[in-house]
């Protein structure tokens, strides 16, 4: 019986694999996309014979699909470099990641076993973040407590930048430690990170990325891989933060994804503890020793989070993997004009909620979301939390 037997989790096939690959590096085509064409065609195959017509439909004249041969050639580069790329619901796609907002439906793992599992699947992983300047007490404290962590069996993820996150990688090495990438899967940033990321695959650490390989990170990537970081990890670990900081900015992802957050205090004249102590201030949990973190944490662990879907059990409106490649009739293929205009008409440089947006036009859900996707893939709408949206006028074509 099923409910005795543990069903063998799914996996894309090469060629599904392959047309995933090519939608979500199509132009225009987001995580949210990416999940709306699903939905509405049944598989990316279906999706990527449409994006031409559907960009035409919403004011772009030329469209810019990925091709095949790029996709091969970037599937063929991880392939070489011991990387692979896992789909979401595959075995070793993090599974708190898959419970984010707009999760990547593809994500590049790079480990020394390239069929590794047993880190990036695994619920029991936390963030440690700080600064990059680090005090030297500050790293004393983020190595003595990824270590500590590492030994209670939890993996550290990070980002790989100085300071902190360096001193977390390194304490956390013998147990497996997880890096987040900004850019491609092959870049290290910073170089000089370049041994410490060489010790961590030795020592079956992994690192992810949902950038195309051979992209050199810019300072708009940070908040994607940021995302990424809390949104595997059970908590977020802050110890010393600047006001304005990016860890800051991954405590705001983890306060929009549900995690803990968790802050080490400083000292009140040192700016590096500013965003910390503000964190604790606004209820953050205050963290001195190991036995902090597991009184917080350790009650997450049991919680009823649905992290046991697969694929053909999604948790965000995925369509089953047994029906990706069959055409959906569920969804009106065109809408008419009068419904484009209306909608276009409705829509301005100020966020609206999808709803009332829904509301005012009259039109049918469905069509709703076929005409967002033809704006969207025309690069003439932009979607706002939780759930609005606007229009950019200034699209090319």
């Amino acid at each position: 019986m099923e409910t005795a037997t543990k069903r063998r989790a799914p996996h894309l096939s090469d060629t599904q694999r392959l047309a995933w690959l090519r939608l979500i590096r199509s132009e225009n085509v987001g995580p949210t996309t990416f999940r709306e064409l699903l939905n509405h065609f049944g598989s990316a195959h279906t999706a990527l014979d449409a994006l031409p017509e559907l960009s035409r439909r919403g004011g772009k004249k030329t469209y810019r699909l990925f091709s095949k041969d790029k996709a091969e050639a970037e599937l063929a580069a991880l392939y070489k470099m011991g990387a692979r790329l896992v789909a979401m619901g595959e075995p070793a796609y993090p599974p708190l990641l898959r419970h984010i907002d707009a999760p990547p439906p593809l994500l590049a793992i790079r480990a020394r076993d390239p069929l590794q599992q047993e880190l990036t699947g695994t619920q029991k992983t936390l963030a440690i973040i700080g600064a990059r300047n680090c005090s030297v007490a500050g790293a004393k404290f983020a190595t003595t407590l990824a270590g500590d962590l590492s030994a209670h069996g939890f993996t550290i993820i990070s980002g790989l930048a100085r300071g902190i996150d360096s001193a977390a990688h390194k304490a956390a090495l013998s147990a497996g430690t997880i890096a987040a990438f900004a850019g491609g899967i092959d870049t290290i940033y910073p170089k000089e990170n370049q041994a410490l990321f060489s010790s961590m695959i030795a020592a079956n650490g992994a690192a992810i990325s949902e950038m195309p390989i051979g992209r050199n990170p810019r300072a708009r990537d940070f908040p994607r891989r940021n995302r990424l970081i809390s949104g595997m990890s059970l908590g977020v670990i802050l110890i010393e933060a600047a006001e304005k900081s990016g860890s800051l900015h991954t405590a705001r992802y983890a306060l929009e994804q549900n995690r803990e957050i968790l802050a080490v205090p400083g000292a009140p004249l040192d700016p590096r503890s500013v965003g910390a102590n503000k964190l604790i201030q606004q209820g953050a949990a205050l963290i001195q020793s190991v036995e902090d973190v597991l009184e917080v944490i350790e009650p997450t662990i049991s919680m009823s989070l649905p992290l046991h879907h697969g694929i053909d059990e999604p948790a965000k409106s995925w369509p089953a993997l047994e029906e990706l490649e069959t055409p959906t009739t569920l969804h009106p293929k065109n809408a008419r004009e009068q419904d484009r205009q209306a909608i276009i008409d409705a829509l301005s440089e100020t966020p609206i909620d999808q709803d009332e947006l829904l509301r005012f036009t009259g039109v049918s859900l469905q069509t709703l979301q076929l005409i967002l996707l033809e704006i969207e893939l025309a690069g003439r709408l932009e979607r706002h939390k939780p759930n609005k949206l606007s229009m950019i006028h200034a699209a090319s074509s």
